[in-house]
């Protein structure tokens, strides 16, 4: 897949992050694109940054809450049949909560399942057809590092992105040779808002050796977009991310267990 202009893109968790600067990234390459989050006010701030990159897209809101079928429905009904149906979905709403399971809200939880799971299916499920009746388009999903680690206080957030990057890969070998590419983007951590809103304390820990890993989200898009271009089935984008995915690949479970044991730990009292 080359980097010609796509048709309509739909962007979710588009108020802010690596949402927000896929749209920045994919405003000069799109005619339409379809913004969706739960803020309209941060949706309608972007929708005006978007029309100054680039003053010919025709750039439309939704406000919704992806955690709630009745949303992902109407979300679906609105755009189906028309010129605003995507070519390219980038499923990047996610949720997170950092700290043990047992002492989790499980409203919380559920809504972190839903949105990371269950939403990125609904909405995939939603729009493929269209593509694969086209014999044209492209998914992307936010999957993470965390796919492949079973992070203690972090168990159902990684648990829910491994099941975003095998879910992708499935996808990918069903849909590939009918003209539509599946990208799994697992990245490490971000520049973004996403620990402050995971963490119960409401501000994210500090962690130097954590910090080392950390991406700016500028980065993070750009080298997704590349390999979307190249049709790559899964990128971990930055070098440093990708040196750690291939180093975890070669280390036992059960040694990955000893480790993760050793982490440091975030428990409550």
């Amino acid at each position: 897949m080359t980097e010609a202009c796509h048709r309509c893109v739909l962007i979710t968790g588009a108020s802010s992050g690596l949402g927000a600067e896929f749209a920045r990234q994919l405003a000069g390459r799109s005619q339409r694109m379809v913004l969706v989050a739960r803020r309209e006010d941060r949706l309608a701030k972007l929708e005006k940054e978007l029309r100054g990159i680039a003053p010919g897209l025709e750039v439309g809101s939704i406000a919704a809450d992806l955690a709630l079928a009745e949303d992902r429905v109407a979300l679906g009904q609105r755009l189906e049949g028309t010129a605003w149906a995507p070519s390219l979905l980038v499923n990047n709403a996610g949720l997170g909560d950092y700290g043990e399971f047992a002492t989790a809200e499980w409203g919380k939880l559920e809504a972190m399942m839903q949105v990371n799971m269950t939403a990125l299916t609904h909405l995939t499920h939603e729009f493929l057809p269209r593509m694969l009746e086209d014999g044209d388009g492209a998914i992307i999903n936010v999957s993470s590092l965390s796919s492949i680690l079973p992070i203690p206080d972090f168990a159902v957030y990684a648990a829910s992105k491994a099941y975003v990057s095998s879910f992708s890969e499935a996808l990918r070998i069903e849909v590939r040779e009918r003209g539509v590419s599946v990208l799994a983007v697992c990245p490490g951590p971000v520049h973004t808002e996403f620990g402050e809103r995971a963490s119960r304390g409401g501000e994210e820990e500090e962690n130097p050796l954590r910090e080392w890993f950390f991406e700016e989200a500028e980065d993070v898009v750009a080298e997704s977009l590349r390999a979307l271009a190249r049709d790559q089935a899964r990128v971990y984008p930055g070098w440093k991310i990708a040196l750690a995915a291939a180093g975890i690949s070669l280390v036992p479970l059960a040694v990955l267990r000893l480790l993760l044991s050793s982490r440091p730990r975030k428990v409550e009292d």
